[in-house]
């Protein structure tokens, strides 16, 4: 059949939201008011790390939150998941029966918010900008599959493909393919501090304290082109040292929302609140926690010392002890709400045997206890994570073949440390950019994939990753991702821990709170007003 137009099915079934809020919109009380919203992600512009919130290098959850909210894709991802639809493109479509070459025609008018016109022209060059840049730190690996990006006029782009991605459409869909202004971005290099010059749903003013990020106040955009509907005008974004601070800050009514992170206590008290004016949301979660490996370590470069590792650790008394009915085990890097999950390393390992462990360090003549140290960030995914590395440590030490010593490390800090090869094994968070099984795999084993890690499978890079992208009906990749699945079980070039649920709270006039973040925990703020919940 010669097919035009790209169908892609719905990749993981996301969940009806716990509880719902009645929609609507500003009350006369609240009209003009900002909805003030808290997280305790953190942003610092340093030296090292100069450009917090530029596409090209910006590559975590918190950024992204910014980005979506001021910049403009060509596609967004709809507000239950799903197929991604057009946003700053009127229409998009692979003009190819294999995958290779996508084409994208623009809204008429798009203009950036600081009086440009945007064109296809702005397309192309935000796209090699990001391929030219090559940031380690950012979502380069989601590009590089493009070969050439044409601008045909002012209103068409196509996309050539290196090898054929049914994926594609979802990869325009994320903050990596955000469309930059070249009179405010350099084509070479990133844009220092925290200013954003976007066409998206709002324009943003950030407050800071040095090199800190303290606020941001998004407001919308009058400029702005797209199918977002706005529930309000004003949303303002602070930032909270601890998930403690941050609820202390909501029950004195500083701010309306908590978002990332609440604590596994907090969870538990803020949900029995709303006869206080307080609600907990439950909401679909894809994140997943990992170990990650420098496989060229000399204390880990051995894969019988990472096998050991797999075979001790006990996912599910660590997620029980540390998240409660918030997370559970995985034992893959696919998770299990997604086509294609396989519990590859349940099947080869059991969890807590010691004498298996045993065996195979002897059999690999490793001396034991073998010394190690983990590392983890003490401000990035909550202060549950220390007591996590804590249960981490205990396992191992308990079972006499480790001698771990823990390290925390601020985020600003551990990202690029972590990059540049510093850490043996460190503890690492994932939330998806989009609802399928390659974006849980090509991340991480893929050519140029964002942990920089030095392993290298050459049937994953150059067989089953590209013969996954070709198949249309993504259930029909399942068996590649399998594949994949087992292989990573073997060589554990990272170790799967658990999976999450995620969770927002709000005062009870918040609407559209079940819609306020994503499956990949990206805050969609225009869902948000005041009304009757």
């Amino acid at each position: 059949m010669n097919r035009k137009t790209l169908v892609l099915p719905a990749i993981a079934v996301l969940i009806t939201p716990v509880l719902a809020a009645c929609g609507g919109t500003d009350t006369a009380e609240g009209a003009g008011k900002p909805i003030v919203v808290g997280t305790t992600d953190s942003f610092v512009a340093t030296k090292a790390a100069p450009a917090p919130f530029d596409p090209a290098h910006s590559y975590d959850v918190g950024a992204w939150n910014v980005l979506r909210q001021t910049l403009q894709t060509l596609m967004r991802v709809p507000r239950g998941g799903g197929e991604p639809v057009t946003e700053a493109a009127e229409s998009c479509q692979f003009t190819d029966t294999k995958n290779t070459s996508y084409r994208c025609k623009l809204r008429s008018g798009l203009t950036f918010s600081d009086g440009k016109a945007l064109n296809a022209a702005d397309v192309k060059f935000s796209i090699e900008r990001s391929l030219k840049i090559k940031d380690r730190n950012g979502p380069v690996s989601l590009l590089t599959n493009i070969d050439i990006v044409e601008a045909k006029g002012e209103n068409e782009v196509v996309f050539h493909l290196k090898t054929p991605d049914a994926t594609f459409p979802y990869k325009l869909a994320t903050p990596a393919a955000s469309i930059v202004d070249d009179q405010t971005y350099a084509a070479d290099k990133v844009r220092a501090g925290f200013e954003v010059t976007g066409s998206g749903p709002y324009t943003v003013k950030v407050d800071k304290d040095g090199a800190n990020f303290t606020k941001a106040v998004f407001t919308k955009n009058p400029k702005y082109k797209g199918g977002v509907t706005f529930n309000n005008d004003k949303v303002e974004i602070r930032s909270y040292k601890d998930s403690e601070s941050m609820e202390k800050a909501l029950k004195s009514g500083e701010i309306d929302m908590m978002s990332r992170t609440i604590t596994p206590q907090q969870i538990t008290d803020l949900s029995g609140k709303r006869d206080q004016g307080i609600k907990l949301v439950e909401l679909p979660g894809l994140e997943i926690r990992y170990l990650g490996f420098d496989t060229e370590d000399p204390a880990v470069k051995n894969k019988a010392v990472r096998q050991a590792m797999a075979t001790v650790i006990d996912r599910t008394a660590l997620a029980r002890a540390v998240y409660g009915d918030s997370a559970e085990p995985l034992y893959s890097i696919i998770p299990t709400s997604i086509s294609g999950h396989k519990n590859s390393f349940f099947n080869k390992y059991t969890a807590g045997d010691v004498k298996k462990a045993g065996d195979l360090l002897r059999g690999a003549r490793i001396t034991t206890p073998v010394k190690l140290t983990l590392t983890y960030t003490t401000d990035h995914y909550g202060s549950a994570t220390k007591k996590e590395f804590e249960i981490l440590q205990k396992q191992l030490n308990g079972s006499k073949l480790f001698d771990v010593t823990l390290q925390g490390v601020p985020w600003s800090t551990f990202s690029e440390s972590q990059k540049a090869g510093k850490y043996a094994v460190y503890g690492m968070g994932w939330f998806p950019d989009f609802t399928d099984a390659d974006n849980y795999v090509a991340p991480f084993l893929d050519k140029s994939n964002f942990l920089n890690s030095p392993y290298v499978n050459d049937q994953i890079r150059t067989q089953l990753i590209p013969q996954s992208r070709r198949e249309q009906d993504r259930g029909a990749a399942t068996g590649t991702f399998e594949k994949i699945q087992d292989i990573v079980a073997d060589d554990v070039p990272i170790l799967p821990l658990w999976q999450g649920k995620q969770y927002i709270a709000a005062r009870s006039d918040i609407t559209g709170t079940e819609w306020a973040v994503n499956f990949a925990a990206d805050l969609q703020l225009w869902e948000l007003g005041r009304g009757v919940a």
